[in-house]
Formats: C-alpha cells, structure tokens, sequence
C-alpha cells in the first residue's frame, strides 16, 4: 500500500518562502513514478501546481507558479519537495502530494496525500 505524506505547510507572510516535503512509503523504489503537487482551495477544484519524471528528469510547473516554485525529489529517500518562494495571498491553500503517470491530470495520479495547508497572510 503506497502512503505519501506531506509537511510542511503553515503560516507565513507575503513574500516569505515554505519549503513542502512529502514522504512516501509502499514501495522498494519510487524512480518510476511521477510525482506531482496539486493545491486545492475549500469550494474549488483541485489544481496543479507541479511535477516531476525522476530525479534527473525535466520538471513543469503551473504558469501561476512558475519562477516562485520548484519541485525536487531525493529517490534514495522516496521524498519529493516542493519550495516556495516569493509566496502570495493567492498561494493560499491545501497542498497535495500525489503520485503516478506525469501529468497535470488529476485523473492520472493513483495516490494521494492527506494534504497540508498553506496559508499566505498579506
């Protein structure tokens, strides 16, 4: 049974930076699987926000995000992280790690983490 969890998240002022981490258990090796964050606000569907293919492979970003983000992932200890800079009111939300086929899709990822919330004051 593949778990992903997430930390993390809290509070932080505009312009400040948070520094996700999400680790994942289940299996021997997750180089083979995606690895996205998705962020969803209460009311609203659920959003990307990132992925990555492996460790060395290339990353995409959401446009609103692009610049401020990075996505990273450490195979040997089964962790992705997601850093974030320059962060705004807007970034406002929980964030999910999720893994699976790359892709933006939330459709296309089989696991899911319990979510950690993010909270950007102005």
């Amino acid at each position: 049974q593949v778990q992903l969890v997430e930390s993390g998240g809290g509070l932080v002022q505009a312009g400040g930076s948070l520094r996700l981490s999400c680790a994942a258990s289940g299996r021997t090796s997750f180089s083979g699987y995606g690895m996205a964050w998705f962020r969803q606000v209460a009311g609203k569907e659920r959003l990307f926000v990132a992925a990555n293919r492996w460790s060395f492979g290339a990353a995409f970003y959401a446009d609103s995000v692009k610049g401020r983000f990075t996505i990273s992932r450490d195979d040997a200890k089964n962790t992705v992280y997601l850093e974030m800079n320059s962060l705004k009111p807007e970034d406002t939300a929980i964030y999910y790690c999720a893994a699976g086929a790359v892709s933006s899709l939330v459709s296309d990822y089989a696991y899911w983490g319990q979510g950690t919330q993010v909270t950007v004051s102005s």
